[in-house]
């Protein structure tokens, strides 16, 4: 980390941010020391420390690349556990750094639109309310879409958001159809000159319809009215769910296209090694981060202290 001195923001929140992956570092770091202790390097190690990462949610492809690292030079050698989390940190960064990129927001595109997908559950409707107000925070004009019309809980959640930051947002009666809010929210929002419009969207439907051609449906509508958007597809991940959100990621990513990943939910439950195997096998990067319930919980997800916490002493 560049700043770590006592008492600045960045290390609070990077304090925050080793409690969230608690699990992954204690269970990494005990499962590592319990290998090393009192034996030389074999294959036979290496195996086990592949399936230690493995059970982190890395994934196959970067467990082996990392044992593969682990085992360079040291067969036959006595080896430490702090050697191991060295290579595990160092790995891994390789695979997040060259695609850590931030959420930006391109002021020659208005209004900028960011299409939130994800399931039901996973933090979607209060990470756009904290988007939205860290936007507005930096002077941006910015407009929401209750796109969820399937859940009138959905639309009621978005306007107390709207409310609480005073952001207007465009919505229709519960059951109505999305595609029609979408088109009134572009519409309004390009008429008003703002910057950002920020889309709400169904995470499960109450129909027969299936939930990806709903949310294709929902793109062309944006497509029409005003090309070349959504200029952002942000997913929203539980970061618990493990394997299943890979899983998620993956028949979203197939059917729509994501930009990003947003992880929430990153509460010392989770196990943050599935952002990992995201970034490596669906070739999306991860670009923000959320700890918490307050505004500043939503953060910018940066590699190296996400690396760090993850190998941090328990």
């Amino acid at each position: 980390m560049s700043d770590t001195t006592p008492g600045t923001p960045k290390l609070s929140w990077w304090r925050r941010l080793s409690s969230g992956l608690k699990r992954t570092s204690s269970s990494l770091g005990s499962a590592v020391a319990d290998l090393v202790t009192k034996r030389k390097l074999d294959r036979a190690m290496l195996d086990d420390i592949e399936d230690v990462l493995l059970r982190a949610d890395l994934g196959t492809a970067v467990a082996v690349r990392i044992a593969d690292a682990v085992g360079a030079g040291r067969y036959d050698k006595a080896i430490s556990a702090d050697e191991v989390k060295t290579v595990v940190a160092t790995e891994v960064e390789k695979v997040l750094a060259p695609v850590a990129k931030p959420l930006e927001i391109d002021a020659a595109r208005k209004p900028f639109v960011i299409l939130v997908v994800g399931v039901n559950g996973s933090g979607k409707t209060t990470t756009i309310g904290k988007l939205a107000a860290k936007l507005s925070a930096e002077g941006r004009k910015v407009m929401l879409a209750a796109g969820d019309t399937f859940r009138a809980a959905a639309i009621e959640q978005l306007e107390r958001w709207g409310e609480r930051i005073q952001v207007d947002v465009i919505r229709q009666a519960a059951g109505s159809d999305p595609g029609a809010v979408v088109f009134d929210a572009v519409k309004a929002a390009t008429a008003r000159d703002l910057d950002v419009l920020i889309v709400d969207t169904a995470g499960r439907l109450h129909t027969k319809t299936n939930l990806m051609d709903e949310l294709a449906k929902l793109r062309r509508v944006i497509e029409r009215q005003l090309p070349g958007a959504p200029h952002e597809t942000l997913m929203v991940l539980d970061a618990p769910t493990g394997q299943n959100g890979f899983a998620q990621a993956r028949m979203f990513h197939e059917a729509i296209g994501l930009t990003g990943v947003c992880l929430t939910k990153l509460d010392g439950t989770a196990k943050g090694g599935i952002v990992v195997r995201i970034v490596r096998e669906l070739k999306v990067p991860v670009k923000l981060i959320g700890l918490g319930e307050k505004l500043e919980d939503l953060q910018p997800f940066d590699a190296q202290a996400f690396v760090d916490a993850m190998v941090a002493e328990a």
